[in-house]
């Protein structure tokens, strides 16, 4: 999108840092400028108005008050110069008309030139960091040309005292309008000062019996005024319309990552329920399926030694197993599943001892065990017992649980474990152990101890102490009778 004929840039200004940040630029050039308060609005564009349907109000609200600062000073040539000059150009010589014809072309420069640096002053008054320092120094340049040629019109009588007061509060309206802009206003009121004093001093060498230092004294100041008050307060309220524009695009934004963090937060919900599930459902059947596959095929064994009562009872045994798994599995969807300690201890010793493993337990009092710790190191006990089953061909496995002043360890150690390790050994069921392990703060490790052996440790510390802080004895006030002389 492009922006009007005479705008400094396409993109739209940041709002200022205040009235305070707009220091004129030095005569260095327009490196010293400070850069935009809020970058991004840079980012954002504009259009005239024959092309601005649809857009935003702050947008239209800016083209407004651009179009507005840059016309206004021709509305003061209209009424304040041209009337004026037009009138003497039938009176005097033709000396006086080509003075009249030189303050008249000047003055239409000026307007042209006010465009620009006003335009300029505006995006430096918004906090824009691109403005340059050309268009105020030439704007200044022919502000001192058509004063000069005012006041020699006014010393050689090409036109009167009625006519030159007008034409110097419309020479010195755009220069005021960009200075209102452009500098705070204690140094603007210095600078019109200056201006005043300088102007008076000029109109009493031009015209020494006349009144027109009294008339400059008095226009100079009005017009500047005037120029502090329409240009002050536009560049202000549109700084905090593009301030209020900004914060509710921040809004937005922070709406839509609202939005966003909760569709992440949905979707990881979704994946730690999935993964929840798969750990659990490997967790449940594991140990179960590796028992109904042994006690099956001790059933088949025994029944073709037509021991059928033998081989009736293990398949009764499959039966009760294959039922207890399948209310695991439901519990598993439900997501209320509990697991005891002592109950995966001894379904751990019957099992290893049905696939004729020697298995040697010994455990402590787990009562004294908070209820998460046990339910994890039970775990670890369901793991370590299916991976007895599952590889190798062991025929002692000894399980030791102990507490000790650090913590309490789970140790699983079984002989007959293969020269090469199962690709499966280590895989997602050592992963799934520590991550029911990791809420306890508990460690898990796992590997092979010696030739043919293999060890499963867990280790749990204790929690923290969370008893009352001991109290100090309170210090011993001494006796008041002791400090009496």
């Amino acid at each position: 999108m492009t922006a009007p004929a005479g705008a400094s840039a396409a993109t739209v200004p940041a709002p200022s840092a205040g009235p305070a940040a707009t220091e004129p630029a030095p005569a260095g050039g327009p490196a010293s400028v400070p850069g935009p308060r809020f970058p991004r609005f840079e980012r954002l564009s504009w259009r005239p108005a024959s092309s601005a349907k649809g857009h935003r109000p702050v947008q239209q609200l800016d083209h407004y008050t651009r179009a507005t600062l840059s016309r206004y000073v021709w509305a003061f040539f209209a009424g304040w110069v041209l009337p004026g000059v037009l009138g003497h150009f039938t009176q005097g010589d033709g000396a006086d008309l080509v003075l009249r014809s030189a303050l008249l072309l000047a003055s239409l420069a000026l307007c042209a030139a006010t465009r620009p640096a006003l335009l300029d002053a505006l995006d430096r008054y918004l906090g824009r960091g691109d403005t340059r320092a050309g268009p105020a120094w030439v704007l200044l340049a022919l502000t001192a040309l058509t004063s000069a040629l005012a006041l020699l019109c006014l010393g050689t009588d090409a036109i009167n005292t009625a006519t030159f007061a007008p034409a110097m509060m419309f020479v010195v309206s755009p220069v005021f309008a960009v200075l209102a802009l452009r500098v705070p206003v204690p140094r603007y009121l210095l600078a019109l000062v200056g201006a005043t004093v300088l102007l008076s001093a000029a109109a009493v060498l031009a015209d020494p019996e006349g009144t027109p230092s009294g008339v400059v004294a008095v226009l100079v100041p009005v017009s500047a005024l005037l120029a502090l008050l329409i240009c002050r307060p536009s560049g202000w309220s549109l700084a905090r319309t593009w301030d209020i524009e900004y914060a509710r695009q921040e809004i937005e934004k922070a709406k839509e990552k609202v939005e966003r963090a909760k569709e992440t937060e949905s979707r990881l919900a979704v994946a730690e329920e999935r993964l929840r599930f798969g750990r659990d459902l490997h967790d449940v059947l594991g140990r179960n399926l590796a028992t109904i596959a042994l006690k099956s095929e001790l059933a088949v064994q025994l029944a073709r030694r037509e021991r059928t009562e033998d081989a009736v009872a293990q398949m009764a045994e499959v039966q009760e197993i294959a039922q207890r798994s399948q209310r695991e599995v439901r519990e598993v969807v439900r997501g209320y599943r509990g697991i005891d300690l002592g109950a995966e201890l001894l379904g751990a010793r019957s099992v290893l001892e049905a696939a004729g493993i020697d298995c040697a337990t010994a455990a402590g009092d787990i009562e004294p065990l908070a209820p998460p710790v046990q339910a994890a190191l039970a775990w670890v006990v369901r793991e370590a017992a299916t991976n007895v089953l599952r590889h190798g061909d062991a025929r002692h496995c000894s399980i030791t649980l102990a507490t000790s002043r650090t913590g309490t360890s789970l140790t699983v150690e079984n002989d007959g474990a293969p020269e090469s390790p199962s690709p499966t050994r280590g895989g997602s069921g050592l992963a799934g152990l520590r991550e029911r392990l990791a809420p306890v703060g508990g460690a898990l490790e796992a590997g092979p101890t010696a030739p043919g052996r293999f060890r499963l440790a867990a280790h749990v510390p204790h929690p923290p102490a969370t008893g009352p802080a001991p109290q100090t004895a309170p210090t011993p006030t001494p006796d008041p009778g002791g400090s009496r002389p």
